[in-house]
């Protein structure tokens, strides 16, 4: 009984020992490393495309300024009304200055004196005229004072009345107390209040804007786009237009203007670029809103395409690896092509590949 379990146990030793060296040696052989297959795609269209950042504005925006000053006294529009040409946006009350005011009256005595004199002169002349002591050239020369006379005291008089009231008394319509709108437009903004001192535009001073009034059906696209881009890029090219407030929302622009000097922010160098937006008919944009466009940079079509994640890149060679055997026994050859266009996932084959082959792929695991 004893031998029979002494052989037993060298027998379950041996076993432990034969599976231990088994076990070291499959694993020193290590474990065999498999590929995913890719194929090449032929016929295939590429583009690239750039997304560029901005805003939707109004191809101009107008602001309106007194062409007085003084002090408001009524707005009669608010933001987001529409407005025509003519239209009075706002009344100023003038606030005269003394020494005009003073000047002007002064000219309004001296105007009323003169025409009391040549009113006086003229009855005496007309009189004597009657009676055949002066000839008819001194009477006419009396009634020419007389006329012009009154006109300078209707001119002072008018005068006066702008000084003091900022009304003409000949044209009230065009009184510069009424601030008019000089476009057809949405009013986007009325920056002043009902008491705000507001004063004209001169040689030292913009003048008070009253309100900024832009025509909403003509929008631009106000974007920058990074130097490395902006050669590919040309006046006349499309655009799609993706607004952030309204996602459903898609336009077509046209770039019309691409800066010709750039602006250097934080070290990097980009260039303003203006796109004309075509405006859907039945949807209202608001001026501010941020967009996104994109363009497309450059396209090829009918073309040969593999992943960029195939390709090996040494320098300025590419490489893929074909496969040279079968998909159990998987072996590869190193091969050098020529790519073109990239849109940053898939790459065009220019050469060195046919679409029979298979190419490497990522790692099985």
């Amino acid at each position: 009984m004893k031998k029979v379990l002494k052989k037993l146990l060298w027998v379950l030793i041996a076993a432990v020992f034969i599976g231990t060296f088994v076990f070291l040696y499959m694993n020193s052989k290590g474990k065999k490393t498999e590929f995913e297959l890719v194929s090449p795609q032929s016929g295939s269209t590429l583009s690239k495309s750039s997304l560029l950042t901005g805003a939707i504005e109004p191809r101009d925006e107008i602001e309106i300024k007194p062409q007085i000053s003084g002090i408001i006294s009524e707005i009669l529009v608010e933001a987001g009304q529409q407005v025509h040409v003519g239209d009075i946006i706002a009344k100023i009350k003038v606030i005269p200055d003394e020494s005009q005011l003073s000047s002007a009256q002064f000219r309004v005595e001296e105007a009323e004196r003169q025409l009391e004199l040549a009113q006086s002169k003229h009855e005496r002349t007309a009189e004597l005229y009657k009676k055949k002591y002066v000839s008819r050239e001194e009477f006419e020369e009396s009634e020419t004072s007389l006329a012009n006379a009154k006109i300078n005291l209707d001119s002072a008089r008018d005068a006066l009345s702008i000084v003091r009231d900022g009304v003409s008394a000949k044209n009230a319509q065009e009184s510069n107390t009424l601030v008019r709108a000089t476009i057809t437009g949405l009013v986007l903004d009325v920056p002043v209040k009902v008491g705000t001192s507001v004063i004209q535009s001169n040689t030292f001073n913009d003048g008070t804007t009253i309100a900024k009034v832009a025509d909403m059906n003509d929008l631009i696209f106000k974007g920058k786009v990074d130097e490395t881009e902006v050669g590919q890029l040309y006046v006349g090219q499309p655009m799609q237009i993706t607004i952030g407030a309204l996602q459903d929302l898609t336009s077509d622009a046209t770039i019309e203007y691409i800066a010709p000097k750039a602006n250097s922010e934080n070290g990097t160098n980009t260039f303003e670029i203006k796109a004309a937006v075509t405006i859907p008919g039945d949807r209202a944009l608001r001026a501010g809103y941020s967009a996104n466009a994109a363009v497309t940079l450059a396209s090829v079509e009918n073309v040969l395409t593999v992943p960029e994640s195939v390709i090996e890149f040494d320098g300025d060679d590419a490489y893929v690896y074909v496969l040279t055997g079968t998909e159990n026994d998987q072996k590869f050859e190193r091969r050098q092509i020529e790519t073109g266009l990239s849109d940053g996932i898939t790459i065009e084959v220019k050469s060195g590949l046919t679409a029979d082959v298979k190419l490497r792929g990522m790692e099985k695991k």
